[in-house]
Order: structure tokens, then sequence, then C-alpha cells
């Protein structure tokens, strides 16, 4: 996997003013989020009843109010807090790594996840946001695998670690929870990610000289530090370079030596 360092422009003054400005607007996405959920709490509470109109009812057409109205509502305060972090961070993250696909991926895989419910689900009145959660979850991390940029990987990353398991949320496991509503949660995040992966522009990265090509070989030589062209460099399976058939070799000549005797009959060299 090759993940690019961040360019110097993204460490400047006016870069850092910009990125803390987005997680501010992150922030308040998340808290809208979550004020929504206690509204509607508060609200059940004010009126001394429980919303469940606002439930989703498999198969029924009474039930279609639960598209919209189901994951406002919860069953309890423990139900209510139990989905409000996940809703807060994963919005939060979302909206920081990946705005313009969150703020589509939110509305679909709410309506998606309701009706894969309102089809297939057992009978009975599903409600809470958890099938948005998961769907969230689902959406971030399959973005990262298929953007493959430094925020959309860190982000799947986080989310992997805190919400890892809601991967398996689909499966029974407690009697009064909708798994239903997590696996089709789920399957509205993967098609979310894979519709809207390219929506956002991907971050500027640093780029190096020696990234770009030259136009000729004339710039490779104006540089003495730079390495010779590609194509004047031989590759290893044609071996050495041999010279053309018929050539002469020259070798430098040597001098002949001769011996003769002398009066003593030692053998010296002639001078």
């Amino acid at each position: 996997m090759n993940i690019r360092p961040l360019p110097d422009a993204a460490f400047t003054r006016q870069a850092l003013a910009r990125d803390r400005r987005r997680l501010e607007t992150a922030f308040f996405w998340g808290a809208i989020s979550i004020a929504l959920l206690w509204l509607v709490m508060l609200a059940e509470w004010a009126a001394g009843t429980r919303f469940s109109f606002l439930g989703l009812a498999p198969r029924e057409l009474t039930g279609l109010v639960g598209l919209i109205g189901a994951p406002l509502v919860h069953g309890s305060l423990e139900h209510l807090i139990a989905n409000s972090i996940p809703t807060f961070v994963l919005i939060s993250l979302g909206m920081y790594a990946v705005p313009l696909a969150t703020a589509r991926a939110v509305p679909l895989i709410w309506i998606v996840s309701g009706a894969l419910v309102w089809l297939f689900a057992r009978d009975s009145v599903h409600i809470g946001a958890s099938g948005v959660t998961h769907g969230l979850m689902s959406f971030l991390f399959v973005l990262g695998a298929v953007r493959r940029d430094r925020i959309t990987i860190a982000v799947a990353l986080i989310v992997f670690f805190l919400y890892g398991s809601m991967a398996y949320g689909f499966l029974p496991t407690k009697a009064g929870i909708s798994f239903e509503y997590h696996g089709a949660g789920l399957v509205g995040g993967v098609i979310a990610a894979l519709l809207w992966r390219n929506l956002d522009p991907l971050p500027e990265q640093k780029r190096y000289d020696w990234e770009d090509e030259p136009e000729n070989d004339e710039e490779w030589n104006d540089d003495p530090l730079e390495p010779p062209s590609p194509q004047h460099v031989p590759v290893l399976w044609d071996g050495p370079r041999r010279p053309t058939r018929g050539a002469l070799l020259q070798f430098p000549s040597r001098r002949r030596v001769e011996f003769a005797d002398d009066e003593d009959g030692r053998i010296e060299p002639e001078r």
C-alpha cells in the first residue's frame, strides 16, 4: 500500500486553521444528531407516553412510518445512552474525513435499513438508532479500504478499534435486540461506501522532484547529480557489451629479451 506523505503546505498556519474549523464543524453535526435523539426522549417524558407509533412494524402499512421515525425512538434511557455515544463519534468522524459522502450516506442508511427491516424482519416493533450506527461503522470502514488515503485509513482503523464488534451485530444474541436492524444497517453502509467513495476529493499529497519524468535526455544531462537516463542504462540480462565481430584488439608490444653466455658461464640478458 502506497501512502504518500502530506505536502508542506498542509502544515501552514492557514491550513491548520482550516482543519480546526473542519473538526469543529464535524463535532457540531455529531452534537446535533444526538441532540435530536434526546429531544424525542424529552418530548416523550413531557407527554408522559411512549411514541410507539413511530416504531417500524414489518409488512404493515402503518409500520411504514417507522422508516423515518424508528431510529429516533428508544425503549429506555439506557438504550438511548448506548446509542448516543457511537452516533456522536461516528457522525463526527465521517463529517471530518468525508463530509460530502457522509451527508449522503446517513439518509441512505436510514432508509435502506428501515426498508430491509420492514420487508424481512420478524413481526415486532423495531426502534432505535443502532441500525444507523451499524451502517455508519461499515460505511467508514469500507470507505477506508477502497479509498486508501491517509484520512480515511486512519478513520477506518479508529472505527474498527472502537466499534469493530458491530460487524457481528447481525447475529441474534439477546431477546429484545433487533439484530435485523443491525444487519440491514451494515448492508446500507457498504452500499453507501461503494456509491460515494469518490465524492470527496483526495487530500493533496507531497510530490518529489524525482517523480517528474523529464521530456528529453538533455534534462537528465544538465544536472550532474542526476542518474543517467533509463534508456542509456543496459539491462542485466543482456550481459556485458562485446566488441563487434571481426574487430582487432590492440595490445601493448613487449620488448624481446635475449640471453647470451659470458666468459664465466653465466647467462645474462643482452642490453
